[in-house]
C-alpha cells in the first residue's frame, strides 16, 4: 500500500476551527484525523502541506519508521505547529493500518484494558456569569448524565489578583459544589495564567472544594514554577496540554511537578508518542488524563488510548457542541447513567467525515479567549447535546471501569 495524497479540511466550530487531514492511498483506503491547534490552523495547514511532499509513496502501516524519519529529517524540530501537523499524519496512519485490518486501533496498542472510561465534561458553562447561572448549568450537565464536570472561574486575571478578587472568582465554585453535592467530581483550569504565590493562593482558596485537580495553575513554560506551585498546593495539580512529545514530560515525572499529566493526543505526538508518556506516568504512578476539547476525531483517537492504557483515568469531552457536530460525522458517542463514555467499536478510529457537510461551515477566524471576559463564552447560545444516552449499565461494565 501507497500513500497517494495528504490534505486538510477545515470546518469552522465557534470558538475555533477544526482541521481534518485527509491520508488517500492506492488500495482505496482513507485514514481521517485531526490537527486542530487554536489559532494557528493556516499555519498547520501549511505543516501539513510540507509532510504531504515527503510522504507521497510511502507506505502507511509503516508508522513507526516514517515519523521517526521526519523528526529526523526535519531541522526545526518540534513546536505546536510541526508537532499538531505530525502527530495528525501518525493518527492518519494508524486509521488507515486498521482499516486494513478490519479492526479498532486499540486492538493494534496491545487490546482493550476497559470498554468504557469516566468522562468530565468541559463546555457545559457557556453563557453563565452569575453563580447562579453556574449552579443551574451544573444541575442541568449533572442531569444529562455527567459526573464531572471541568472550568476556568478566573475571567481574565493574568498573572496576580486585586484584592477581592478571588472571593469573588470562588464563589461560582462554592455554587456549584453545593447544587451538584459531594458525589460530583470538580475539575479546575487556570489556562496558565497565575504566577506563583498567586497561584499558591488560588490552590488554598479551592481546597473547600475538593477538586480533584487544579489544572495549569501557571504558565506552561516553567516546571521550576510548577514545582514550587505543588509543593505548597492543597489540592493535586495537572498539568501538559501545551508540552510537546517526550523531552518535556520526562523531567516534569521525574521532578514531581505534577498529579495528573495531560498530554494532548493532536500536538504531543501521536497516538504512540501518548502511549510512551503514558508508561512514563505509570512509573511514576502518576494517573494519565489527556487534554480533549476538540472535536471528533480528536475524541475518537483519545478514546482508543481509554481503551488501551492502564493508568488511563478520566476522558475530558465536551458536554454540548455546535449543532452541526452530529451533522459532520458519523461519531455517536455514548454517555452512561454513572456518567462513563462507551468505547467505540468501529474500524479504525471508528469515525467517518461527511465532507458535504464539512463545507456549508467554512473557516471563521475567532480570537482567542483566554485573557478576555469572553473566556466562558465557549459554546453558541443554540449548542446541543450529542450524546446518545445509556441508562442501563451491566455489573460487568462497571467493574471494567476500574480496571
Amino acid at each position: 500500500m501507497k500513500i497517494t495524497s495528504l490534505d486538510t479540511v477545515v470546518v469552522d466550530f465557534y470558538r475555533t476551527n477544526l482541521i481534518f487531514i485527509r491520508l488517500g492511498t492506492d488500495e482505496g483506503l482513507t485514514g481521517v484525523a485531526e490537527a486542530t491547534l487554536e489559532g494557528q490552523e493556516q499555519a498547520v495547514q501549511g505543516a501539513v502541506a510540507v509532510l504531504a511532499d515527503a510522504v507521497l509513496g510511502k507506505d502507511p502501516t509503516r508508522i513507526s519508521r516514517t515519523i521517526y524519519e521526519l523528526n529526523r529529517d526535519a531541522y526545526w524540530r518540534g513546536g505546536p505547529v510541526s508537532l499538531t501537523a505530525l502527530s495528525a499524519l501518525e493518527m492518519a496512519m494508524w486509521d488507515v493500518s486498521a482499516r486494513a485490518l478490519g479492526v479498532p486501533v486499540h486492538r493494534m496498542l496491545g487490546g482493550q484494558v476497559r470498554d468504557r472510561v469516566r468522562a468530565y465534561a468541559n463546555g457545559w458553562f457557556s453563557g453563565a456569569s452569575s453563580p447562579e447561572d453556574f449552579a443551574a448549568a451544573a444541575v442541568r450537565t449533572v442531569a444529562q448524565g455527567f459526573r464531572g464536570l471541568k472550568w476556568d472561574p478566573f475571567e481574565a486575571a493574568d498573572l496576580s489578583l486585586g484584592p477581592g478578587d478571588l472571593r469573588r472568582m470562588l464563589e461560582p465554585v462554592a455554587a456549584v459544589r453545593e447544587a451538584v453535592g459531594d458525589d460530583v467530581e470538580l475539575f479546575i483550569e487556570g489556562h496558565g495564567r497565575f504566577d506563583v504565590p498567586t497561584a499558591i493562593q488560588v490552590a488554598r482558596g479551592l481546597e473547600p472544594f475538593n477538586p480533584v485537580f487544579f489544572e495549569e495553575p501557571c504558565p506552561p513554560d516553567s516546571i521550576d514554577a510548577l514545582i514550587e506551585v505543588r509543593s505548597k498546593s492543597p489540592v493535586p495539580i495537572a498539568a501538559g496540554e501545551r508540552w510537546m512529545g517526550r523531552n518535556t514530560f520526562i523531567p516534569a515525572l521525574a521532578r514531581k511537578a505534577v498529579d495528573y499529566i495531560q498530554p494532548d493526543v493532536t500536538h504531543a505526538g501521536g497516538l504512540l508518542e501518548l502511549s510512551f508518556i503514558s508508561t512514563l506516568a505509570a512509573a511514576h504512578y502518576v494517573p494519565f488524563a489527556p487534554h480533549n476539547p476538540s472535536g471528533p476525531l480528536s475524541t475518537a483517537a483519545t478514546l482508543q488510548l481509554a481503551a488501551a492504557l492502564p493508568n488511563f483515568r478520566y476522558l475530558e469531552i465536551m458536554a454540548t457542541d455546535v449543532p452541526w457536530r452530529s451533522e459532520i460525522s458519523d461519531e455517536r458517542l455514548k454517555l452512561t447513567a454513572e456518567g462513563d463514555v462507551l468505547v467505540p467499536d468501529g474500524v479504525g478510529l471508528g469515525v467517518e467525515l461527511d465532507f458535504d457537510a464539512i463545507a456549508e461551515h467554512p473557516y471563521t477566524p475567532h480570537p482567542m479567549r483566554i485573557f478576555s471576559d469572553a473566556v466562558a463564552d465557549i459554546r453558541p447560545p443554540d449548542a446541543r447535546s450529542y450524546f446518545n444516552l445509556e441508562r442501563t449499565v451491566a455489573a460487568a461494565g462497571r467493574a471494567d471501569r476500574t480496571a
